[in-house]
């Protein structure tokens, strides 16, 4: 043993059915690391980041907390608004991160959820990569029928994703979710035993 955990970091662009993913690594007792939930927690009522985000752009919080909408607006599109952003956030989740680890030092196996891993460099952090993927028209049209999507942010949200095919270039394993839940949920059980091979007499 190494210790501490293998870490198996879990990735894919909008609309790929990540969170899907994620819950059946759940469902087969694996710990996953949400970064999003860390960062609505962070950005909630009382959230430690609320001050510094309202400091850095003004009018984004209120006492429900980041006001998100508001927040997406002062940043999609703006390189140096973004960059300004991710340095108030990104440390804040990566010490949820070090604290999830911790309380999960036993497990052979943990899951980090970062729908931006390779783009913010967390790939060189884990032991290996999944990405979850799709045909393109098949994540369009699911990103499309949620309430406040629209094709020009979709369109804005995928020029800041590395393309998919070069996540999968780059992937240990590829994890489809354009076809059966009872194929992907074969295809989680696949990456689980090649990371923890089952030991037996």
């Amino acid at each position: 043993m190494t210790g501490r955990p293998l870490t198996l970091g879990l990735t894919g662009s909008i609309g790929m059915g990540k969170s899907t993913v994620a819950a059946m690594f759940a469902d087969e007792g694996v710990p996953v690391f949400d970064a999003d939930a860390a960062v609505h927690r962070l950005q909630g009522p009382g959230g430690r980041v609320v001050a510094a985000i309202e400091a850095a752009f003004p009018g984004t919080t209120g006492a429900g907390g980041v006001d998100r909408p508001a927040l997406a607006a002062a940043v999609l599109g703006d390189d140096a608004a973004m960059k300004r952003l991710e340095a108030i956030v990104h440390p804040a989740v990566g010490e949820e991160r070090a604290s999830f680890l911790a309380s999960n030092a036993a497990a052979p196996l943990v899951v980090f959820d970062v729908p931006l891993l390779f783009e913010t460099g967390g790939d060189r952090a884990v032991d290996r990569i999944a990405v979850v993927s799709a045909a393109p028209e098949v994540q369009r049209a699911r990103t499309l029928a949620r309430a406040t999507m629209t094709p020009a942010k979709f369109d804005a949200i995928l020029a800041r994703q590395l393309p998919d095919a070069d996540k999968r270039a780059r992937a240990d394993f590829v994890i489809p979710t354009d076809v059966s839940l009872d194929r992907t949920r074969d295809t989680v059980r696949h990456v689980i035993a090649c990371m923890v091979p089952a030991t037996g007499g």
